[in-house]
């Protein structure tokens, strides 16, 4: 008789065999999914990379978004870069800082670079606006802390440029967002927004250190008084945070 194919057949290795296998395979779908944002990769300079590495790119795949907000293609269907930006290469390999031709904060570059998200505002699971003003917020209080509403707003060269009038909460997290004040006619008209995390709350004020007082006529502002959209929300705290740069000259030099 002659032995039977089970006999040699090393069933612990096999195993192993088709584990690797397996693993092998999905971490190569993994990354290909991965490769469905941000890809085909660019130069500082917005050119094309000359290589895309190991991975091919992913077939289109298109996902239908919740709320009747249409339908996405990646990756050729993502949000487009950013385009025709002031921007001059300041040495010849890339990792360099760039040249800027203008005021970055206005430009949106650098510190302030903002990316080109949907000019929607973001949903909770039931399709309402996720981030409101707590005065449109049934059940919403300053439980605890200091109530920063009526406070006066405080520049980083201490002058005051306004008075918080509201509070934006995120309904889904039960957290503040951002604060909402009105300027003084000196430094600008209207109301803005300044996200919580760039200000301090004090006992008689409300500090923003991020911005100066002339900087405040420029913050960014939003189209709709009870919402704010994801493009709204980077352009307001890109501009902040580039302040924390490049409102003072001085900020720009090396910090001991």
């Amino acid at each position: 008789m002659t032995e039977p194919f089970i006999g040699n057949f090393d069933l612990a290795q096999s195993t192993l065999y088709l584990f690797w296998a397996f693993l092998g395979i999905l971490l190569y779908y993994i990354q290909r999914e991965n490769m469905r944002e941000g890809y085909p990769t660019e130069d500082d300079d917005g050119t094309s990379a000359a290589t895309e590495g190991l991975w091919p790119l992913p077939a289109d795949k298109t996902f239908k978004l919740p709320h009747s907000r249409g339908e996405v293609t990646v990756p050729s269907g993502q949000n487009p870069e950013r385009a025709d930006l002031p921007l001059t290469r300041s040495a010849e390999g890339n990792g360099f800082p760039m040249d800027v031709d203008g005021d970055p904060m206005l430009l949106g570059l650098g510190p302030a670079s903002w990316a080109a998200r949907r000019d929607l505002p973001e949903l909770d699971c039931h399709g309402h606006p996720k981030i409101i003003p707590m005065s449109a917020a049934e059940g919403f209080s300053v439980s605890a802390g200091r109530d920063p509403r009526g406070l006066p707003v405080v520049s980083g060269d201490s002058a005051v440029v306004g008075e918080v009038t509201d509070i934006w909460v995120d309904k889904p997290e039960s957290m503040i967002r951002y604060l909402e004040y009105k300027l003084d006619p000196k430094w600008g008209q209207g109301t803005r927004l300044v996200p919580i995390t760039l200000c301090r709350v004090r006992s008689a004020e409300v500090k923003v250190r991020a911005i100066y007082a002339k900087h405040f006529a420029t913050v960014p502002t939003i189209a709709s008084a009870d919402q704010i959209t994801l493009l709204e929300e980077e352009k307001v705290s890109a501009y902040y945070g580039g302040g924390t740069l490049y409102a003072d000259d001085v900020r720009l030099e090396a910090q001991i």
